[in-house]
Formats: C-alpha cells, structure tokens, sequence
C-alpha cells in the first residue's frame, strides 16, 4: 500500500460559540476563541490517499488532479470565509478544527474518483496544534 499526501493551505475565520450557554460559560470553556469579533488562522490541510500505483505510470494519481479537487471541493469555499457564516457544510455546526476536518472529509470523499481511497486529513489550526481524522 502506497500513501500519498497533498497539502493545500487556506485562510479562515471562526469563533468557538455554544449560543445555548451563557457568554460567562462561552469564555470560561473557549477563552479567546469565544471571542465575539472572531479570529482567524492560516490552515495547513494533508490530504492522503492510499492506494497501489499504476502500473503504466507508477502513480498512484496524479497529484495536479488531486490538487485541483481538493481546491475545488474545499479550499475555495473555505480560504479567505468566516467558518461560522460563509461555509455552506459548516452550517449549524460547532466550528472546532475536529469538525472541521471531519467535514473536509465528506467534501473530498464525495469529490474523489471511485478508484481513490481517501486515507486521513490531517489539518493544522496552528504549528502545535492539529487534528487527524481517518473516516468513521
């Protein structure tokens, strides 16, 4: 089994909010990222698929067409979007990085071919900090 990763990158902003708790809760549990007026961060995303390679081009895909999906399906409606409004599949969601990525899944999986096997996102919110997900 071979895996091939692509990372992409996109810009976002979001805002950690339970609208049923009271604003004390909301920052006593999210902190900073409660915050009314919202932040942002500079995502890494790693998507890997696994397969076996093509025996007549020793691929297992073609990372420009993998590129292209992932920017087409996820990143162009994710990079430059406030997560919490903009986002269509983000929509009544708790916008966390774990849901987040879970989401970039459903988008992607749905995107790829039928011959590709979606294997792990991986995606970064910060240097330190990031979130795998391998499907249910």
């Amino acid at each position: 089994m071979v895996y091939l990763t692509r990372i992409e990158h996109f810009n976002a902003a979001h805002k950690l909010y339970n609208e049923s708790w009271s604003r004390e809760k909301n920052e006593s549990v999210f902190g900073k990222c409660a915050n009314e007026n919202w932040h942002g961060h500079n995502y890494e995303l790693y998507v890997t698929i696994k397969g076996k390679p093509n025996e007549e081009t020793g691929f297992l895909f073609d990372v420009k067409k993998l590129s292209m999906i992932i920017n087409s399906s996820v990143v162009e409606k994710l990079d430059h979007k406030n997560l919490n409004i903009d986002v269509g599949f983000m929509k009544g969601k708790m916008c966390s990085t774990e849901n987040l990525a879970i989401e970039i899944w459903k988008q992607l999986e749905q995107n790829l071919p039928s011959d590709v096997q979606l294997h792990c996102v991986k995606l970064y919110e910060t240097p330190s900090i990031f979130v795998e997900y391998f499907g249910e």
